[in-house]
């Protein structure tokens, strides 16, 4: 259970910035959404004081990530897309939707071109929809993908994960396991394939020594280009993988 609470009771007031008390939270942490809205997630008990601090001390890379993703306010407000493109596969579906007595939704593609929806046509059921069928194509997807990829560099890992990070497109645990962003389906097919090299390179370098760009140097010579675009990817990330 959650809920919500002003972030600040002065005239810094604004509906953008709002705090969430999570039962299931351990510690402070800061979300910034497409459009510009920040969320500061808190545990129980967490004093107005302590929140203050806080933000304060984040304020700056706030800021910047506001900055960043305010670009895609405007995509935001779609909760009910009539198109959905993934480049990091090619594909580019058509969305109907059929509404049903069901109180749920449900998503379901016909072939490689057109997604339906049945069920519940509130924006919530739909955008749980979407996100369950993105999920589901990700993990097939991104699993051929990085198999593909790690055969032909001659990389091991344990296995994939797909996960919804909200500030991170991907990473590589100690342990081989690879964890790739759903979002990066909205990236060109190049920035997709780089991620994935990256995330490979470091199963041999658990940093981001020399030793570790060279190796993604030789797999990629323009990776420089292709992090700068996965950096700004969130602009490409359609609203409802947020509502």
């Amino acid at each position: 259970m959650s809920s919500q609470l002003q972030l600040f009771e002065s005239r810094e007031a604004t509906p953008d910035w709002t705090v969430r008390v999570s039962r299931r939270a351990r510690r402070l942490s800061v979300r910034v959404y497409p459009g510009g809205r920040v969320e500061i997630v808190v545990p129980p008990g967490a004093s107005a004081a302590t929140v203050q601090r806080f933000v304060g001390l984040h304020r700056e890379w706030i800021e910047e990530r506001v900055t960043d993703l305010s670009a895609v306010a405007g995509v935001t407000i779609e909760t009910r897309p009539t198109q959905i493109e993934l480049p990091a596969i090619h594909r580019r579906y058509e969305v109907q939707y059929r509404p049903t007595p069901s109180r749920t939704t449900t998503a379901a593609a016909i072939g490689d071109s057109v997604l339906t929806l049945s069920g519940a046509m509130d924006d919530r059921s739909i955008g749980v929809a979407l996100r369950n069928w993105l999920f589901d194509l990700a993990e097939y997807e991104l699993a051929r993908e990085l198999a593909r990829i790690a055969d032909e560099g001659g990389f091991s890992y344990r296995r994939m994960q797909v996960r919804s990070q909200r500030t991170r497109w991907g990473s590589c645990s100690a342990t081989g396991t690879i964890s790739l962003n759903v979002c990066v389906l909205f990236q060109p097919a190049d920035v997709m394939r780089y991620l994935l090299i990256h995330e490979l390179s470091h199963t041999r370098h658990m940093n981001h020594s020399r030793r570790f760009w060279a190796l993604v140097e030789s797999l990629e010579p323009d990776y420089r280009r292709l992090d700068r675009e996965l950096l700004s990817g969130w602009q490409r990330v359609p609203g409802w993988m947020f509502n």
